[in-house]
This record gives structure tokens, C-alpha cells and sequence, in this order.
């Protein structure tokens, strides 16, 4: 229970500052941390981190989400999160984690690489450039919501890059988007893996507790961060828990 809860309260801190990342956390952690195996910790990860970011979320309300943005990538997100869950049952479990790795270094790069940030077609909503802005939201929720059910995340290291590189949204903007998304896409996630899936409730509260009370706290102080800082701490967090898993799983 103690790595339950230290590596739940870990989850939670990376949501509320960031707005995303929860899960890249939260797999490994229950894969390699609490024992669990990947098929239970995907749809454990997915219930938890999608309570510990609406739990994020709420102090974020004012500060500007993009909801026009939010339902088009959600709405787009859900179907594909069932197609992911499809595949990844006929996949090893080992390939899943490297391919998890992979993607997270992708990620990190794109965040390292673009340092400058300007307004794009959705950086208002869809309703200003509906048809520059639709379509690629709808791409991104499509790649994102079949990650979330492949690999069982929220999505969020994806989608808060996605949202400032692709879509233009600033990346305070771009945060509390993230969260509300990572609602949706765990949900339909955690839906499509419920199948069978036997909840082991001491370990979900054990992780779900201290991530939800990290997510608030760190949410509240990260309005004080820069938007610069924000994205170069992302960057570290995801090449340092890529090499944690590529490790782990080259020794398993």
C-alpha cells in the first residue's frame, strides 16, 4: 500500500501542474510499483487518473477551456479509444510498454523542440476557422482516444502537445483542456476495458485518494508557473519515465 500511495500522490501532482502525463505514470507505476499486471493496471490507471483530473480540473474552470475544441476531440476520442482496446488484446504486453516508451520520447521532443507559441485556427474555437480547426481536432482525437484504449492513458502527454502544436491553444489554455479530454477519453476507456475487469478496490483508493488530493493542490500552484517551465519540466518527466520503462521491460 505504501508505493500505492506515494506513487498515487505523484500521479496527481503531475495532472494538477501540467494537465496531463498522470498515466505514463500511473501504468508503469501499477505495472512495476504495485505488482499489478498490465491488463489490470490499464483499466485501473484509466478509472484513477480520469477521477484525479476531474478533480484537477475544477480549479481551472475560469481560466479558459476551450470547450468547442474539448467535444470535438472527446466526441472523436471515444470510438477510437474502443478500437485501441481491440488491438491491444491481441498485442504482448511487453511490446505494449516499449511502444508506451516510444511514444513518450516523441512526445517529449516535440515539447522540447517547439519553444515559440502562437494562436492557431482553435486557439478561439472551432467557430472562428471551422474549417482549418475541425478536421485537425478531429485527427488528434482520433490518434489520441486509440492510444488511450491501446495503452490504457488518458491521453494527456499527447493531447496538451497536440492541443499548443497542432491546434494553436496557448499551453495554460491547452492544460485545462487537456483535462477535461482526459475525462472523456478515460471514460470511454475504462468502459471499453470494464469487460471482465475485477475491481481490486484497497489498491484504486490507495492510489485514487492521494491522486486526487495531489492533482488539487498542484493545480493551484501551478498558475504560477511560466508556460516555458511547465512544458520543459513535461519534457524531463516523460524521457525519465521512457527510460524507466524500457528498462524495466528489457529486464523482465
Amino acid at each position: 500500500m505504501i508505493p500505492a500511495l506515494a506513487l498515487g500522490l505523484l500521479v496527481g501532482i503531475v495532472l494538477g501542474v501540467v494537465g496531463g502525463g498522470g498515466s505514463i505514470i500511473a501504468v508503469p507505476a501499477l505495472v512495476y510499483g504495485v505488482g499489478l499486471s498490465p491488463a489490470q493496471a490499464i483499466p485501473t490507471s484509466l478509472l484513477v487518473v480520469g477521477v484525479s483530473s476531474l478533480a484537477a480540473l475544477l480549479p481551472r474552470l475560469r481560466e479558459g477551456i476551450n470547450w468547442p475544441v474539448v467535444l470535438l476531440v472527446g466526441a472523436a476520442g471515444m470510438p477510437a479509444a474502443w478500437g485501441g482496446t481491440a488491438v491491444g488484446r491481441l498485442l504482448d504486453p511487453n511490446i505494449l510498454m516499449l511502444a508506451f516508451a516510444a511514444i513518450m520520447v516523441i512526445a517529449g521532443i516535440r515539447m522540447l523542440t517547439s519553444t515559440t507559441e502562437s494562436e492557431g485556427s482553435c486557439s478561439t474555437g472551432p467557430t472562428r476557422a471551422f474549417r482549418t480547426c475541425a478536421p485537425k481536432a478531429v485527427g488528434v482525437g482520433l490518434l489520441v482516444g486509440f492510444l488511450t484504449g491501446l495503452l490504457g492513458v488518458g491521453g494527456g502527454f499527447l493531447i496538451t502537445p497536440a492541443l499548443t502544436l497542432f491546434l494553436g491553444l496557448r499551453t495554460k489554455q491547452a492544460v485545462g483542456s487537456s483535462l477535461a479530454i482526459i475525462v472523456i477519453n478515460s471514460a470511454a476507456g475504462f468502459g471499453a476495458h470494464a469487460a471482465g475487469f475485477t475491481i481490486e478496490w484497497p489498491t484504486i483508493l490507495a492510489f485514487a485518494v492521494p491522486a486526487v488530493l495531489g492533482s488539487l493542490f498542484a493545480a493551484r500552484f501551478a498558475r504560477r508557473l511560466k508556460d516555458k517551465h511547465v512544458r520543459l519540466s513535461f519534457a524531463v518527466l516523460i524521457f525519465a519515465v521512457a527510460a524507466w520503462v524500457t528498462a524495466s521491460t528489457a529486464t523482465a
